[in-house]
Order: structure tokens, then C-alpha cells, then sequence
């Protein structure tokens, strides 16, 4: 463990605690006693108000008036930041987040209920092969370092890229690396499955400004289009959660018309195709024949 992390760990355990010996320290660290007490001296040079108390039963504890600053966030407000942090972690998949969380879930009073809400994520298989590249990404972002890496694009095009990461994105289910790209010259998006033997190089750079209006990689932020669409019952809630209750409407026993906006492209066929028979396209009858066109190729593949 890093000297700054167990510091900050070693604050987090005084603000919850009236008085913690040094060997209990040494023991959970894994470190001399002297160290703890060179950490001591540490803290308080940084006005951590530490104070020691000598005796069989002493150690190190922090000034009451200190621990006061973090009732300034209630039980409430801890809730809601380990919560959100819950829901961060099973997307990020990081250690990082994970030790967080139980920094936090430390100034947390015990008699509080906690896990009142709860987050649950599908575990799967390709978000933990992400892992590896999500934190090479977050290590190159933040030490300045370039990355190399083979890349598929959307039309299964492989390049090879040399790319100064600026940042990461998450949209929907995927995670994506804005950056400047050395072979195009020029900002770029790239999605992160479809990144391969990715390399972070021992070459740093500035930092570009980042640009909102920057291009994104094509393919990513679709033209969309107004559908008109019947939809069953068993999918209402799909259609609400994704465009909100203003979008559906009931339309005869049993019925419903959704107004909704879709990408004229394979994207928006794709997600259309995904509610079977419990949609129909009704207008506009350009998109209908699109539309239709799509899944006359599906039923070809099965003769």
C-alpha cells in the first residue's frame, strides 16, 4: 500500500474510532511501529489534529472538533454517495472504486441502515476482459502517456493506432476513448472492445484541449429518425424507461402507439428487430421499407 492511501486509510479508521493503538495499525498495514509513528508525525505536521494517549490501553486518536467536519454530509448523503460509488463500481470494474467505497462506507454510523438501495449489473464475461484495458486507459490518461493499439473499426477495417488519451466515456453499454490519434492527425473516438494488444509507452505528451464539437468516430452519434410504431403491453415498460411516458400512448384495447427516435441505420434495425413480434413499424413508410429490407436479409440466412 502507497504511504498517501494508507494515510488517508489511516484518517478514515481515527474519524470512526475514539482511540486505536499502534500495533493495530502496524498489523493491518503491514509495516514497523515506528512507521505508524512517522505517519503520526505526518498528519500532524499537515494540521491532522492527532493526538497520543500513553498507557496499556492508549494510541492515537483524532480531535473531536475535527470529526464534527464530516457530519456536514448526513447518513443520508453517505447513502446516496455509496449508492452511486455501487453502481460505479460494477461498471468500472475497479479496485480503485472498491477501496473508496469502504473509505466512505468508514464515516458511515453504524446504527444507520444501509443498502437500501441496490444496483445489480450482469457479470458478464467480455466486461471483466475489460478490465485490463479500462485501467491501462485511466493509468495512461493520468500519467500522460501515449497508447498503442490495434483497431477493427465498425466496417472490420484493422489499423494500427498511436493515440494521446484524453478520456473515457461510457454510452449505453460501451466504453469509449476519446483521444488524439498521431496517424489521423486529428481527434478520435474509439470503442474499447474493439481495441486490441493494447501497449501504454513510456512516451508522454501536453495535453490537447479537448474539444466538445470534436468528430466522433462515424457510426457513433447516428442521424436519428421519428418512428411511429404499435407496440403489445409486455414491452410498455421497455419503451417508457428508454423515451420516457410522454412517448406511448394508448391506442385501443390492448394497444399502444409509440413516438420514438431511432438511428436510420443497422444500429436502430438491430434494436427494433430485439422486440420481435410485440412491435410494428407504422410510419414513415421509408423507414417501414428500410426496415423491412433489413429483415428480409435476416430470413435469407436461414433459407
Amino acid at each position: 500500500m502507497e504511504k498517501v492511501e494508507r494515510l488517508i486509510s489511516i484518517i478514515m479508521i481515527l474519524l470512526r474510532k475514539e482511540i486505536v493503538p499502534s500495533r493495530e495499525f502496524a498489523q493491518l498495514f503491514g509495516v514497523t511501529k515506528r512507521t505508524i509513528l512517522r505517519d503520526m508525525e505526518t498528519l500532524s505536521l499537515s494540521n491532522i489534529p492527532i493526538y497520543a494517549v500513553a498507557g496499556a490501553h492508549g494510541g492515537y486518536g483524532i480531535m473531536d472538533t475535527y470529526k464534527m467536519d464530516k457530519r456536514l454530509l448526513s447518513s443520508a448523503d453517505l447513502e446516496h454517495i455509496l449508492t452511486a460509488l455501487g453502481g460505479l463500481e460494477q461498471i468500472l470494474l475497479s479496485e480503485e472504486v472498491e477501496i473508496t467505497i469502504k473509505k466512505i462506507e468508514a464515516m458511515v454510523n453504524p446504527s444507520a441502515s444501509t443498502g437500501t438501495i441496490q444496483l445489480s449489473f450482469y457479470d458478464w464475461a467480455g466486461r471483466s476482459e475489460l478490465r485490463h484495458i479500462l485501467k491501462s486507459c485511466q493509468e495512461a490518461i493520468s500519467g500522460k502517456k501515449v497508447l498503442a493499439f490495434d483497431y477493427i473499426d465498425k466496417n472490420g477495417t484493422a489499423t494500427h493506432r498511436t493515440v494521446e488519451p484524453a478520456q473515457l466515456h461510457f454510452s449505453e453499454n460501451s466504453w469509449y476513448l476519446h483521444g488524439f490519434c498521431l496517424e489521423r492527425r486529428a481527434e478520435r473516438i474509439f470503442k474499447l472492445s474493439r481495441i486490441d494488444r493494447l501497449t501504454v509507452k513510456p512516451q508522454t505528451f501536453v495535453p490537447r484541449e479537448v474539444r466538445p464539437e470534436s468528430a466522433p468516430e462515424p457510426g457513433y452519434r447516428p442521424e436519428l429518425v421519428e418512428v411511429q410504431a404499435w407496440i403489445t403491453p409486455g414491452v410498455k415498460d421497455r419503451f417508457i424507461e428508454r423515451y420516457g411516458h410522454r412517448s406511448v400512448r394508448p391506442h385501443g384495447p390492448g394497444k399502444f402507439r409509440a413516438t420514438i427516435h431511432v438511428p436510420q441505420s443497422p444500429i436502430g434495425f438491430q434494436f427494433l428487430a430485439g422486440f420481435g413480434t410485440d412491435v410494428e413499424i407504422a410510419e414513415p413508410p421509408s423507414y417501414v421499407e428500410k426496415f423491412r429490407e433489413y429483415l428480409l436479409e435476416m430470413v435469407k440466412k436461414y433459407g
